[in-house]
């Protein structure tokens, strides 16, 4: 008596010849039959980023950097963004901090208060400035810009937004900085003789005058709070609110 096995081998092969032939597939018998002897099964679903989609990863990524940019230019771009908030407060160029001290012995405390106060508010009136370029940025993201967003740091998304909109933000942010901080005497002053010191490198030349020193302080507070919310969308993707952006960081992070 043939053995089991055998028996129904000969069996499929009776079944395979009453069938008509667009009915029946014998190659995908022989594979099931072989993957199930030798214990094994189709390749696994791809999972994780690679189960993504182009069109996913794209829109996943737009999302987030319009809501980090958004939520960045609201919180900054307002009386006391800056000024009332002591973790964004601008204060005194390096050069001039070590002189405050005598300024305030001095009776010059008032003038170092109001050019600080000039500053910060300079830095409110400039943001706003940013949300237009950086939503430009965007939109003008390519796909192969996303992937390496997705697939790169904590805040590979600021650093994207940083290469493409800090020499425009900056050209834009100097002359707003420049109006409001002329308006105090002792900026003025720190102009003209930190403009002389830093010929001679006795000043760093990023604080060779008020409004150059504001706009690098604001926009790196800036791309730091916008760094800020991206890093914590990749931490905690169940919590953005989104479900495109649980399924695009989820993928990364495995959450």
């Amino acid at each position: 008596m043939p053995p089991l096995s055998s028996k129904r081998w000969i069996l499929a092969a009776a079944l395979s010849l009453a069938l008509p032939a667009h009915a029946f597939d014998w190659n995908e018998l022989l594979k099931g039959a072989v993957d199930k002897a030798t214990n094994k099964s189709a390749s696994p679903a791809a999972s994780g980023v690679d189960a993504l989609s182009s069109t996913d990863i794209n829109a996943g990524l737009k999302e987030a950097l319009t809501r980090g940019a958004d939520a960045a230019v609201a919180q900054l771009g307002v009386k006391d963004g800056f000024f009332g908030n002591p973790a964004l407060k601008i204060p005194l160029p390096a050069s001039l901090q070590k002189a405050e001290k005598a300024m305030r012995m001095f009776g010059m405390g008032k003038q170092a208060d109001e050019l600080v106060l000039s500053m910060n508010r300079a830095a409110e009136a400039a943001v706003p400035e940013a949300k237009t370029l950086l939503v430009g940025a965007v939109k003008e993201m390519s796909l192969e810009d996303a992937k390496g967003i997705l697939t790169g740091g904590k805040t590979s998304a600021t650093d994207f937004f940083r290469k493409k909109t800090e020499a425009t933000l900056t050209e834009r942010f100097g002359p707003i900085v420049k109006a409001t901080t002329d308006k105090v005497g002792l900026a003025q002053q720190y102009n003209r003789y930190a403009g002389m010191a830093a010929q001679f490198n006795l000043v760093d030349k990023s604080q060779a005058n008020v409004e150059q020193y504001v706009t690098q302080q604001a926009l790196d507070r800036l791309y730091t709070l916008i760094g800020e919310k991206e890093a914590a969308i990749r931490a905690n993707p169940l919590q953005a609110g989104s479900d495109l952006l649980k399924k695009v960081f989820g993928a990364v992070s495995g959450k």
